[in-house]
């Protein structure tokens, strides 16, 4: 299995009919996929979504693919392919349309009206083809084949992309659940007839790699979620994903089949199931939805809340119930689910809001303790299952964290696919499928691109250094007056903590080093501010670290008289 060697240099020029990927996101991560296909100078994007930040990346809002490899080539583009409407598919479209606003989306229905609301809120107009399975189209250089996945919302799709290079296969996210809420089945027939016709490069979801066996049917999850509706007392709140709409209409049945209320809280989830009802993929039995503002005056036994908040999201409507800041209080009696599974790195934010519910006084239900979620994504024996079907010549997992990617890589060999023409690549990696094999040529840069606020990539790692020393470590500011004639220090140094336990007083002990220091810099010539704010920062540093244990971020302000 070929790997990305950390040292890799720039990929050589695209040969001749030969057909070129790029992953910017997604690959060692669960999030921000995002594929590029070259083919004859022409671009096709599949997918383009967002990452969600973890507690090491304080204030960012959320995490981009790095654009800089097709900045200079957005005319080359022919089109962006979504496999489905999840946030880490779709996010980061609006971003990507800034830069050119008439590149032509594929998705299904569903899909391209999740893209569409989000776009409105840009103020962006897109170019939409609406395709379903089965449809062919050819999309500038590629001819794109859609067929029909089975996933954790409705209308995802994989994609069939055929050049003179062979014919790649890339899943998007799917499972194989046999018995689908929507009776909407992963096409198995149309995966074997590929097969038949040769999958020269098969681009398929790992992140279920390493669970073995299948995955539960969803079929399963009603009568749970039945049983917990019977057995709570008072207000039941359940947090899912806003696009989750198969779980939002297992919810609405259960609260219908007990004489309940629904009411939708969190802006993406009501925007969301409004789409998802008036397009037909949410149905929503008579007198069950109420308003929000209206939920007040239903007695607590007849009332259902469905929310965001699952992966313990800071903001989200779930957490702030947690933390007591929400209107919705929670209390003695209550019953919460979330109805969602732990997304990887988020466990600490979803332990702290389980812990806060349940001291509360709620009754937690949750993935650890009650069948209330099944994943939506194929585990090892259904990724067995379809290298058997489809037999491909090469093999490339997508979607996962690095032990992900290789636990798929190890199955697609046990079905018989050669070692060497399974690529294991990561972000930035450059694969070609040149003469019918696939190989790693080369790597482009490829970061994180950080969205905080209004700002777009502005937000260095630099700065998310300088924010976690903040929160760890504290501040000190430490100002001084000196008189670069006399070599005196004429006021202060006066010392400001803040986010340290200390009091303010051990700082006194500092003060007469640091004006000495100060005035023996002078004397030894220096002038310069910068270079007497660089003699406090020294002192300080070395002072708090040996006496205090600490390493603050230390902001010295050195004035001339």
């Amino acid at each position: 299995m070929s790997h990305p060697h950390p040292e890799l240099s720039l990929p050589p020029e695209l040969p001749s009919g030969g057909l070129r990927i790029v992953a910017l996101g997604g690959l060692g991560e669960v999030g921000r996929n995002m594929a590029v296909l070259e083919h004859e100078g022409r671009l096709l994007i599949i997918d383009c979504g967002v990452l969600f930040p973890e507690d090491h990346q304080p204030g960012v809002d959320l995490i981009l693919p790095d654009f800089e490899y097709i900045a200079d080539r957005l005319d080359d583009i022919d089109g962006i392919v979504l496999t489905h409407g999840h946030e880490d598919h779709i996010g980061a479209v609006p971003y990507l349309l800034r830069l050119r606003r008439d590149i032509p989306l594929y998705g299904s229905q569903l899909t391209l009206a999740f893209v569409d609301a989000k776009l409105k809120e840009h103020r962006i107009r897109p170019v939409l083809r609406v395709v379903k399975e089965g449809d062919t189209a050819q999309v500038g250089a590629f001819s794109c084949e859609f067929v029909a996945v089975n996933h954790s919302i409705p209308d995802a799709l994989a994609v069939a992309v055929t050049t003179a290079a062979g014919t790649v296969l890339h899943t998007g996210d799917f499972k194989m659940d046999q018995l689908p809420l929507d009776g909407r089945v992963t096409d198995l027939r149309a995966f074997a007839r590929l097969g038949e016709q040769g999958v020269d490069l098969f681009m398929v979801d790992s992140t279920n790699a390493e669970v073995p066996g299948f995955v539960t049917n969803e079929v399963e999850i009603g009568p749970v979620l039945d049983n917990v509706f019977a057995q709570a007392e008072k207000r039941i709140v359940v947090a899912s994903f806003s696009s989750h709409v198969h779980r939002v209409q297992q919810v609405l049945n259960a609260a219908h089949a007990h004489g309940r209320k629904v009411a939708l809280a969190g802006r993406s989830m009501i925007r969301n199931m409004g789409i998802a009802a008036e397009l037909g993929y949410l149905d929503v039995p008579p007198g069950v939805l109420v308003d929000m503002k209206k939920a007040d005056q239903i007695p607590d036994h007849e009332l259902v809340y469905m929310c965001t908040g699952s992966q313990g999201e800071p903001m989200a409507a779930l957490s702030r119930m947690a933390n007591g800041d929400h209107k919705v209080k929670i209390g003695h009696g209550d019953t919460v689910i979330l109805a969602s599974s732990l997304i990887p790195g988020n466990e600490n934010s979803v332990f702290r809001v389980i812990n806060g519910l349940t001291r509360l006084g709620a009754r937690v239900v949750h993935s650890g303790n009650a069948k209330v979620h099944v994943s939506g994504h194929a585990s090892a024996g259904e990724l067995l299952y379809c290298y058997n079907i489809l037999k491909p010549k090469n093999v490339m997992p997508v979607h996962g964290e690095v032990r992900h990617l290789v636990a798929n890589a190890a199955l697609a060999v046990k079905t018989g696919v050669p070692a060497d023409r399974v690529v294991l690549a990561e972000d930035g990696v450059v694969v070609d499928l040149v003469d019918g094999k696939a190989s790693v040529v080369g790597a482009v840069p490829c970061g994180y691109v950080y969205v905080d606020g209004s700002s777009v990539g502005e937000v260095t790692e630099n700065e998310l250094k300088d924010r976690r020393t903040l929160g760890e470590e504290g501040f000190v500011s430490v100002f001084a007056v000196v008189s670069t004639a006399t070599g005196k220090v004429l006021a202060g140094p006066q010392i400001l903590a803040r986010g340290m336990a200390e009091d303010a007083a051990v700082f006194d002990e500092i003060q007469p080093e640091v004006v000495r220091a100060l005035e023996d810099a002078v004397a030894a010539g220096a002038t310069d501010t910068y270079q007497l704010q660089q003699v406090m920062r020294r002192v300080i540093g070395q002072w708090v670290n040996r006496r205090l244990r600490r390493r603050p971020m230390i902001v010295p302000v050195v004035v001339e008289a």
